[in-house]
């Protein structure tokens, strides 16, 4: 429910980026400037997330910050400069990022006791609620102002939070009960070189991270400005993306369990950048839509495996370590892109996110021999 909400959420806020750019007068790169405010208020409050999930829970952090995102959401719709933007996008990026370390880690505490590669699945849902999201935002962006449909958002995300939340909060997270081997241990450091794989599946989950940014980001006004698309039609880009994630996501447990979790990075990195290529330089509305689709299949199980990998080795530390460096990439994203597009054109700056799928892609295939923990396990060092 907290993924799906998440991606929900998030879906409609980026799918109301043309009318907000409108609304506050800003340029390409003004706007690229104020979208940093969400992943730097993302990034600065994950490490903070990861503590207090280990303090706390992660489950009373999912909660909480299930209530903080929807009041934040309705904030960007009541400004009219790029300034206040980037300032109220620093709030909601905040909430956005404690969400995501708290229910990560949360669903790794799950896969461990699952014993299965289930990551995936999880992302799934939140791939599903930013289809569903993105969908709804096309289907009333043109009858729905958008500090309406942002004030609608917040209060379908505080009802969803009052209904899941309090069964959330009714059960302690797997890792903090006693199993069959005795009470659970206490947090050991980590060793060096385990130090250093979380930081190789932070990177990996950087590059996949900068390409989800940038299509949710600059996605629509892509198709709405330099195709032509109606508002409609260029929300329904990212509808279309989140669609394929899922699709993606969906079958990532069989993936991994049949390809192994080197060969699903590489394939889809590969694939991810052969999409992004189409999207991005394709001629036609239509043809970039089906490079937004292989898009969304071939980052689908990236960053799921890349979290999830780095929560198997060092819990909430781990989850939020590799979250950080991930949501990085949306750090570094819309300004880069803003930049590039006043420069070059958008269509040439969104290519980067092939060249850092292929990256992600060859970074996966480097990755293949250093992290050997058992799926579903929690293991504080390597050796």
């Amino acid at each position: 429910m907290f993924f799906a909400l998440d991606g929900f959420l998030f879906a409609g806020w980026v799918v109301r980026i043309p009318a907000i750019k409108q609304q506050t007068g800003a340029s390409a790169s003004t706007l690229g400037l104020a979208l940093l405010g969400v992943s730097a208020g993302a990034v600065i409050t994950m490490m903070l997330t990861g503590r207090l999930c280990r303090r706390y829970g992660s489950h009373a952090v999912t909660a909480a910050c299930g209530v903080l995102l929807p009041l934040s959401i309705a904030l960007p719709a009541q400004t009219h400069s790029a300034l206040s933007l980037g300032l109220v996008l620093l709030v909601f990026g905040a909430a956005y990022g404690g969400m995501n370390v708290a229910m990560n880690s949360a669903a790794v505490d799950l896969v461990a006791v699952l014993r299965r590669p289930v990551m995936p699945s999880f992302h799934a849902a939140f791939s599903l609620g930013g289809m569903v999201g993105a969908g709804l935002g096309g289907l009333v962006a043109g009858s729905l102002s958008a500090a309406a449909h942002l004030l609608l958002l917040a209060g379908t995300g505080l009802l969803v939070t009052a209904f899941a939340g309090p069964s959330l909060l009714r059960h302690r997270p797997p890792h903090a009960a006693p199993d069959a081997d005795g009470p659970a241990r206490p947090r050991q450091r980590l060793s060096p070189r385990a130090r250093r794989v979380v930081v190789l599946f932070g990177v990996i989950a950087l590059c996949t991270a900068y390409g989800e940014g940038a299509l949710a980001d600059w996605g629509a006004l892509h198709l709405e400005q330099d195709l032509g698309a109606p508002p409609g039609l260029a929300a329904a880009g990212y509808a279309l993306f989140a669609l394929t994630m899922t699709a993606g996501r969906l079958t990532g447990t069989l993936l991994l369990e049949r390809l192994g979790q080197t060969l699903t990075l590489v394939l889809g990195g590969a694939t991810a950048a052969a999409g992004m290529l189409l999207g991005s330089l394709a001629p036609t509305v239509w043809l970039a839509l089906t490079g937004f689709a292989i898009t969304g299949l071939g980052l689908a199980n990236i960053f799921p495996v890349a979290v999830g990998r780095a929560g198997e080795l060092a819990g909430p530390g781990g989850v939020a370590a590799a979250s950080t460096l991930g949501y990085g990439g949306m750090l570094l994203g819309p300004p880069a892109i803003g930049f590039l597009a006043d420069w070059f054109s958008l269509p040439t700056a969104l290519t980067t996110v092939a060249v850092l799928a292929a990256a992600a892609a060859v970074l996966g295939y480097g990755a293949r021999n250093l992290a050997h923990t058992r799926p579903g396990t929690h293991t504080r060092s390597i050796e």
